[in-house]
């Protein structure tokens, strides 16, 4: 099984990043740092004769690695009662996917698990949960299995260490993650 990690935090070591971190401690995984990456906004072309256009930067590459792993961990700040933009800004590039004629999108994202990873500082459990709903839609849309989510509280960096039901959630999703058998996965 590989792991991989969209990370949608725009802060080096963030609240975000450690919570992943209680997620994935001792599982191997790819942690693909969105910010580091550039990925154009969509230019909407669903409905032209010739569907997209070819986009120059790094989304084509990503959206490959993403598809060779089998679990996907999406992991994201609240920014004002939704994704971070950097995560977003990714997933609508997938209604480019799902016009590429090199694969069929949806069969091979409906062969993979979803996880969401959450932080937020303003009442998370109750203002993430509409950004939560989002990405389960999105996941219903193309099929991927939506295995569940985990959200903390925290604000200034670190503070997410203190929300002790949260790690109790994050180590409660590691060991389900260690129960599948992981295979050919590598940390990054």
């Amino acid at each position: 099984m590989r792991i991989a990690v969209l990370q949608g935090s725009a802060r080096d070591g963030g609240n975000t990043e450690e919570l992943t971190k209680l997620v994935l401690d001792g599982i191997p995984f790819t942690n693909f740092l969105l910010r580091e990456m550039e990925i154009k906004p969509i230019h909407d072309q669903r409905h032209e004769p010739g569907g997209f256009d070819r986009v120059d930067d790094d989304y084509d590459h990503l959206i490959l690695e993403v598809l060779s792993h089998d679990v996907l961990i999406f992991a994201t700040p609240v920014y004002w009662y939704g994704a971070s933009g950097l995560l977003k800004n990714f997933v609508d590039r997938w209604s480019q996917s799902l016009r590429d004629v090199r694969f069929d999108f949806k069969e091979l994202m409906s062969h993979k698990k979803a996880y969401v990873v959450v932080v937020g500082g303003d009442n998370p459990r109750v203002k993430a949960l509409p950004l939560i709903q989002q990405l389960q839609y999105t996941f219903d849309f193309v099929g991927i299995p939506f295995a569940g989510y985990v959200i903390g509280k925290g604000s200034k960096p670190g503070e997410v260490l203190e929300d002790v039901r949260a790690i109790r959630e994050a180590e409660a999703l590691n060991a389900e993650l260690r129960r599948a058998e992981p295979v050919a996965a590598h940390r990054s």
